[in-house]
């Protein structure tokens, strides 16, 4: 396998600029995802990794060795398209045959034939090796797509979205497999997703994307609790954290046009007098003894969870419960916020403290 290093790449089309100084380095063996929404450059990042897109600055270094102006073959990565682009009228076998049969590997049948079934055995398609790939669903094309790529056995594994088009049942099968595969097999793997769940069950480290800039890099842990900023703390997190407009009053945090007001001590830097408030929505607690009363507006049981619409004064929260309580729209609850726990950006959305661990 390999470890990859990007130096300040810049990568424009036309007018448009893609990449803005990309920086980053994934390990040996580490399962590395970008995360952003669609246009932030994710796809065009590893096209520029592959060889496929040349940067106007910059430098791709593999294993310790720049190889930015190498083509794609002398790069040994293995790209798994979001669309399968597999052959339709060739038996599995054959398409995972296909990148091992060309002129330049020479690979002997014998051996292509052994490592066909272990890449097969692993991804439960086996049984599938005889069958032409036109007669196969979703979630099977995605499996021989990805064990097309790992039949070259690659320095390191390219995906950009490969789970995308699947149904959600799926998609959480397929993850799980997926990454239990690469950890058995230790390979390096940048990942590429607009899915905050496929970003936090399956990465060892996040980069977050924001218009063709890395504005956060980090475990999915210091993603999700310490965002570096608002658009990080709206892109991860289901459903999306509370944010409020704050101000600094006497030593308490207050929110406008409601009673919410919370105590200073946790945050020792000076403070802008316009701020952003950053709560979770596990982080508004139901307490009988709460110090806070909200009106239920809205109520969203989801079975694991039900979500509650609160209307504090003019704001609305959200909160949420395990399972699904016995609540009702247009009743009164009290809560609470463990001050620790919100987050406190400044007027530029720059996280300035909060989001301590409980």
């Amino acid at each position: 396998m390999a470890d990859l290093e990007l130096r300040t790449i810049t990568k424009r089309f036309g007018r448009i600029t893609a990449l803005d100084g990309v920086s980053f380095s994934v390990r040996d063996g580490e399962f590395f995802v970008l995360l952003g929404p669609s246009g932030a450059g994710k796809t065009t990042t590893l096209r520029v990794v592959a060889g496929l897109e040349r940067p106007e600055q910059g430098r791709v270094l593999i294993n310790g060795e720049d190889a930015s102006d190498w083509p794609p073959a002398q790069r040994d990565v293995a790209f798994v398209f979001q669309q399968y682009s597999l052959y339709p009228t060739m038996s599995v076998y054959d398409n995972l045959a296909f990148p091992l049969r060309s002129p330049l590997r020479r690979v002997p049948e014998a051996v292509i034939r052994q490592r066909i079934h272990e890449v097969a055995e692993k991804l439960r398609i086996a049984h599938l090796l005889e069958r032409k790939t036109a007669r196969l669903s979703g979630g099977e094309m995605q499996r021989v797509a990805i064990g097309r790529a790992m039949v070259r056995d690659p320095q390191l594994f390219l995906m950009d979205e490969p789970l995308s088009n699947l149904d959600a049942k799926l998609r959480e099968a397929l993850r799980v497999e997926l990454k239990h595969v690469q950890k058995t097999r230790g390979s390096t793997t940048l990942f590429v997703t607009h899915d905050q769940i496929e970003a936090l069950t399956m990465a060892d480290r996040i980069a977050v994307l924001e218009a063709g800039r890395i504005v956060q890099i980090g475990t999915p842990y210091d993603i999700y609790d310490r965002p570096a900023t608002t658009f990080v703390a709206q892109l991860v997190g289901a459903p999306r954290i509370n944010l409020l407009p704050a101000e600094p009053s006497d030593g308490a945090l207050c929110v406008p046009d409601s009673p919410l007001r919370l105590p200073l001590e946790h945050v020792s830097a000076a403070l802008p007098e316009r701020l952003t408030l950053g709560v979770r929505p596990e982080d508004v607690r139901l307490d009988p003894q709460g110090p806070f009363v909200g009106e239920i507006a809205l109520v969203e049981p989801l079975g694991p969870e039900t979500l509650l619409h609160l209307r504090v004064g003019a704001q609305m929260l959200i909160s949420t419960l395990a399972g699904m309580p016995a609540v009702e729209r247009n009743t009164s609850v009290r809560f609470t916020i463990p001050p620790r726990r919100v987050h406190v950006f400044g007027p530029d959305g720059r996280r300035l403290a909060g989001g301590e661990t409980p």
